[in-house]
C-alpha cells in the first residue's frame, strides 16, 4: 500500500479525499443550520428559500470585497459561509430537501460520489 499514490490508496480504500470530506462536512453543517440544530453563528438561517422545482436554497450570497483588496478577497472566499452558499445552491431537490439527518447524508453520499474525486 505504501508504494501506490494518494488517489489509488483512496480508491482501494473507498475513500473520499480530504477536500470532499469537507466540502461533505460543510453541507451537513449547512443542513444542520437550515433545520435549527446547531447555533447559527453567520446568520444564514435567514437566507434560506424553499422553492418547490429547486427546493431548499440559499439566498443572498455574501458580499465580495473590491478587487484591489484580493487578499482579503480570497480568505473571504475561501470562508465557511461563502463556500456553504455555493455548495448548498448545487445540490439536487432530491437531496437538499431531506428530512432527516440520516437521509441527507445517505443521498449526499450518492450524490458526491458520482463525480470523480480528482483534481
Amino acid at each position: 500500500m505504501e508504494a501506490t499514490d494518494y488517489w489509488e490508496r483512496l480508491r482501494r480504500l473507498d475513500l473520499m479525499s480530504l477536500q470532499r470530506r469537507r466540502q461533505r462536512y460543510s453541507l451537513i453543517h449547512t443542513w444542520k443550520v437550515y433545520h435549527d440544530l446547531v447555533p447559527d453563528s453567520t446568520g444564514m438561517r435567514s437566507n434560506f428559500d424553499s422553492d418547490g422545482r429547486l427546493g431548499v436554497q440559499l439566498k443572498n450570497p455574501p458580499k465580495y470585497i473590491t478587487k484591489a483588496d484580493t487578499k482579503r478577497a480570497n480568505h473571504l472566499f475561501q470562508s465557511y459561509g461563502v463556500q456553504a452558499y455555493h455548495l448548498w445552491n448545487k445540490l439536487p431537490v432530491q437531496v437538499n430537501s431531506c428530512s432527516t439527518l440520516e437521509s441527507f447524508k445517505s443521498t449526499l453520499g450518492v450524490f458526491l460520489n458520482s463525480f470523480h474525486d480528482r483534481p
